[in-house]
């Protein structure tokens, strides 16, 4: 992804989860994806997509259980 897809897609999600501080950025040696932080946390990545001229993305974000609130008590 170049930087201009980038600050598109930035720009798309900071307006869609009104995060101002997520940030997308380039990931080095690859050019099919970039990470997502919010803050200095990296939170996933987003995947370009292109087929048969379609362009799409794919935001693959993982939640580890221990980042969970607690369960509440039964």
């Amino acid at each position: 992804m170049d930087s201009i897809e980038i600050a598109r897609l930035q720009q798309y999600l900071q307006t869609k989860f009104g995060l101002p501080d997520l940030t997308i950025r380039a990931r080095p040696n690859k050019d099919d994806s970039a990470e997502v932080y919010l803050g200095d946390e990296f939170i996933g990545v987003i995947f370009r997509d292109d087929e048969d001229g379609d362009v799409s993305y794919d935001f693959n974000m993982a939640i580890l259980e221990i980042d969970l609130p607690e369960r509440p008590a039964s």
